[in-house]
């Protein structure tokens, strides 16, 4: 008995389904209409030269003694979600700086920028997106901003996407 409901109920079920198929119209096939086109004469701009961001590290400045701030650079090295953080690690420097912004300009030519505002404390951070082809490099540049309202350079370096030890 069970056997009989099973396979009406599945013929049902087919029947339904074919029924749904087949009640839609047909659309009908449009046939394109030519249409004239007008041509103009444009002049062609002159080439505008583009200055590639440089991969390589610069030198870094150092802040006073009583300026100081420590900051991490690191990639989490996630094929998914590539990122570069920059951590602000702690220094004597916390309630004096007023800001730190970070750049990283990608292997590919990408430039990302972020920056941590204040209020500064130890564990505040800033990610970017990063490279995700193994052997390649990104470069990480972190600046902060000192009360007088000085940009200094603190850290300048590669950040490779994966490191293998």
């Amino acid at each position: 008995m069970n056997t009989r409901w099973v396979f009406s109920l599945f013929f049902v079920l087919v029947l339904l389904l074919l029924a749904a198929g087949c009640t839609q119209p047909a659309a009908p096939v449009a046939t394109p209409v030519p249409t004239a086109v007008e041509t103009v004469a444009t002049a062609t701009p002159a080439p505008v030269t583009t200055t590639l961001a440089s991969l390589t590290p610069g030198p870094t400045q150092t802040l006073q003694d009583a300026w100081s701030i420590d900051v991490q650079v690191a990639s989490n090295g996630e094929a998914v979600d590539p990122q570069i953080t920059v951590t602000c690690t702690g220094g004597k420097g916390l309630n004096v700086i007023t800001k730190i912004d970070a750049k990283v300009t990608r292997s590919d030519g990408i430039v990302e920028t972020g920056s941590i505002k204040r209020p500064l404390y130890k564990g505040s951070s800033v990610s970017m997106r990063s490279t995700t082809k193994p052997g390649y490099v990104d470069r990480a540049e972190v600046w902060a901003y000192t009360p007088q309202g000085d940009k200094v350079k603190i850290f300048d370096a590669y950040v490779p996407f994966r490191t293998y030890n």
